[in-house]
């Protein structure tokens, strides 16, 4: 029997053939692109024109841990000092879901459109299993990443407290000296890196929400001290009335903690990200601040304190860094992890043989 040679009804027709998904001549030209690295003048003459692709290599530099890479962020950073210190800090924490980005994006739209020029510096958390992030800030600020007077950095918190120890504090200096009039710094919201961060911004904002038992946190110590306003989000539909309860709740929690020593008394509101009302009085909360601390000179003098305390924290930093990367430190240390596994060696007498050993 005869084979059919008829073709299906369902065959698809020859057509015209798909082109290469991308040019040739642009990779090229891309790959040339990138392997010019430019120097330190031309980044910090970018940066002082307003240049964001500039800013952006700096502070890749910046967060790098490559030793020409920090020598060369030292000098961008020593050229870019005398622009600085022209901005308002803010740091912003609160609770996963507490709806930091939501919040930062209406606010910085907010801002924007007062004519500010608004920098986000958001820490993402890194695992502690891959070391990886996942860096969507973006994504979650769609509105405000579009505006062309806002600019968005995500970072990952590494092993740093907060990942602000070595980052975020020299990142500041970079964005103040590109033009940026308002520093915005979102935290990871997970403890610790609440103390870092408060002890790098001019005013502290922290996020509550309402109907999750979180008003109880209100009572304790610690985040509660380092806030200057308290703002309890998610106040829209059914939970305007629960926002309104956890509003009383926290000013009452307010009135056991001691008076603050730059004279301002902290505030609580309620606004909605969501529906974008109570972020002017948000801002205008910021502002009243801002004009006290200034009038009675508190402003200046948290700076100067906290230029002093960064100072001591970067000789910690640099001192822990040097000593785990020391070439007899580096034997020695997996000798004695194993002899404090193995009960042969108290983790105090293990450590002081490192430190004698360093010392030496």
């Amino acid at each position: 029997m005869e084979k059919n040679s008829k073709k299906s009804a369902l065959h698809e027709k020859d057509g015209i053939p798909q082109p290469e998904s991308f040019s040739q001549s642009a990779l090229e030209k891309v790959v040339r692109s990138r392997k010019i690295q430019p120097g330190s003048e031309e980044l910090v003459n970018g940066i002082l024109a307003g240049d964001i692709a500039a800013l952006s290599r700096a502070i890749t530099l910046v967060e790098s841990t490559n030793v020409t890479h920090l020598a060369k962020a030292n000098e961008i950073i020593n050229a870019c000092l005398p622009h600085a210190n022209k901005s308002v800090r803010i740091g912003i924490t609160g609770v996963p879901g507490v709806g930091k980005s939501t919040f930062i994006e209406a606010f910085g739209k907010h801002l924007t459109s007062l004519g500010k020029k608004v920098a986000v510096l958001a820490v993402d958390p890194s695992s502690t299993i891959s070391h990886g992030s996942i860096l969507g800030d973006k994504t979650r600020m769609e509105e405000l990443v579009k505006d062309k007077n806002a600019y968005i950095r995500p970072s990952a918190s590494g092993e740093t407290l907060g990942g602000v120890a070595r980052k975020t504090r020299e990142t500041i200096i970079l964005c103040e000296a590109a033009g940026f009039d308002t520093i915005v710094i979102e935290t990871v919201g997970v403890g610790q890196s609440e103390t870092a961060v408060h002890s790098m911004v001019d005013f502290f904002l922290l996020l509550k929400i309402s109907g999750a038992g979180d008003e109880l946190q209100g009572i304790k110590r610690g985040i509660m001290e380092m806030a200057d306003a308290i703002v309890i989000n998610k106040a829209d539909g059914d939970n305007i009335n629960k926002a309104k309860l956890a509003k009383t709740e926290f000013n009452r929690a307010l009135h056991l903690f001691p008076a603050k020593s730059s004279g301002w008394i902290p505030t609580v509101s309620t606004c909605s990200a969501y529906e974008k009302t109570g972020i002017d009085a948000v801002w205008q909360t910021i502002s009243d601040y801002l004009e006290l601390v200034k009038t009675n000179h508190y402003f200046e003098e948290k700076r100067k304190d906290q230029n002093q305390y960064w100072m001591m924290e970067t000789i910690n930093e640099q001192l822990k860094n040097n000593f785990y990367h020391h070439p007899e430190i580096i034997a020695l240390l997996e000798q004695n992890k194993k002899a404090v596994q193995n009960d042969e060696l108290s983790p105090f007498a293990a450590a002081m043989i490192l430190l004698e050993k360093y010392f030496k």
